[in-house]
């Protein structure tokens, strides 16, 4: 049970372009927060360049990483505070690796979003953002993710600028109107030097906001879901018998509930094959319950979803892929491409019928056999689902299922 002194733990990503400092930001974050062991703090200081500490020896742990200078892999750190336990995922943010940063942000209660303010162009007006910044910003907002925190980075490197920083507050409110993003904190930042991760910065006396770990520390978690009643749900991952040689021994069906709620006596129907029987104990790991939190689904064959495409081969709308939905994999082929998202003029275009790797776009699929889901909006755990080539076994694509008459927006 969670302190009332201490929120519950948060579990963020780090998203932006490439050497935007996503991996420097977490090495600070973690040093100046005195969640280093000792030897982790010696080989951080070990790797001091010109006196500067090189803190994305931390995280960037494959020899590829530390070879090119870029984040490959999700790499996952714990730490905890007096008030917060946080589980922090550094995500790539080089375009070839769109679909790692994917499966970090998937499970996420907030994004902090870097911007390096020193690689933008403040002669152009508007102020252009980068393309991979406004990637990420689209992914984010597909899934559904409720905090995003924008921190606008190496603003050593222009002097502690506020009115460059307004300028990049501007850019980027514009991009989340455009794609509908809930609402944004800002704050000015050097992952390098520390300023406003930890400890306020006496240079930016303008900001009168918190610090990062402040803001990440105050976040409620929990929103961002749809509130609407919701059906018993509960997909099987295992049929338990503790000895199956006697005909009415104990069966049990092992799994977690993904939305609704059910007591003992209830009816329930088992889908697809819409088979009905009724529950006669509830076990949980604390025992015997006589009810427990669950949610009433249809089962459906055709989908309209958004797809992020990872795989270099583009989709084929004649193949048939592998659909695997929480626990079900079922065929599936693509029908239609509705629309695509352009990440440089921030609008979707018609007329596509297929997607290349990395984009973003709208789909419709048709699958071999139902699947008992809800509309991603309602609950990321029953609506999304990932696409597989049962050739190469590769997963080509994630997806979050729309509502009826819903678009990818």
């Amino acid at each position: 049970m969670t302190s009332p002194n201490r929120q519950a733990p948060l579990r963020f990503i780090t998203a932006g372009s490439v050497d935007d400092g996503k991996s420097t930001l977490i090495g600070r974050l973690l040093y100046d927060s005195k969640a280093l062991l000792g030897d982790q703090i010696r080989r951080l200081e070990s790797s001091r360049s010109q006196g500067a500490i090189d803190f994305s020896a931390l995280t960037d742990g494959l020899e590829a990483e530390r070879e090119q200078g870029i984040t490959i892999d999700v790499a996952y750190r714990y730490f905890a505070t007096a008030r917060r336990k946080f589980i922090i995922a550094d995500t790539p943010g080089h375009e070839q690796y769109t679909r790692n940063m994917v499966t970090g942000a998937s499970t996420a209660h907030a994004a902090v979003l870097l911007i390096d303010a020193a690689q933008l162009d403040f002669s152009q007006q508007p102020l252009p953002l980068l393309p991979q910044t406004k990637r990420h910003s689209a992914i984010l907002r597909h899934l559904r993710c409720p905090h995003i925190i924008v921190a606008v980075n190496k603003m050593d490197l222009l002097g502690f600028s506020q009115e460059k920083f307004n300028a990049v507050v501007q850019a980027y409110r514009v991009l989340a109107d455009t794609l509908g993003l809930p609402e944004i904190r800002f704050i000015p930042i050097s992952a390098l030097h520390g300023d406003n991760i930890v400890h306020a910065s006496e240079r930016t006396p303008w900001y009168g906001g918190g610090t990062l770990l402040s803001v990440l520390e105050q976040l409620p978690v929990g929103e961002g879901v749809s509130e609407a009643p919701q059906d018993f749900h509960f997909p099987v991952q295992l049929v338990q018998r503790a000895d199956g040689s006697k005909q009415d021994d104990f069966r049990g069906y092992q799994g977690r509930i993904e939305a609704g709620s059910v007591r003992v006596g209830d009816q329930i129907r088992v889908e697809p094959a819409g088979l009905e029987s009724s529950v006669s104990e509830i076990i949980s790991l604390q025992g015997s319950a006589e009810q427990a939190a669950a949610s009433p689904l249809a089962p459906q064959r055709r989908l309209a979803a958004t797809l992020c495409w990872f795989d270099s081969r583009p989709l084929t709308p004649a193949r048939r892929y592998l659909l695997k939905h929480s626990t079900r994999t079922v065929s599936a082929k693509i029908t239609a491409v509705r629309r695509v998202w352009d990440v440089h003029t921030l609008s979707h275009s018609a007329g596509h019928n297929t997607l290349e790797m990395n984009d973003l776009g709208e789909a419709e699929l048709s699958l071999a056999q139902a699947i008992v889901c809800t509309p991603y909006a309602a609950n990321p755990d029953t609506g999304a689902f990932i696409l597989i080539d049962d050739a190469t076994n590769h997963t080509v694509a994630a997806g979050m299922i729309l509502a009826d008459g819903e678009t990818a927006g």
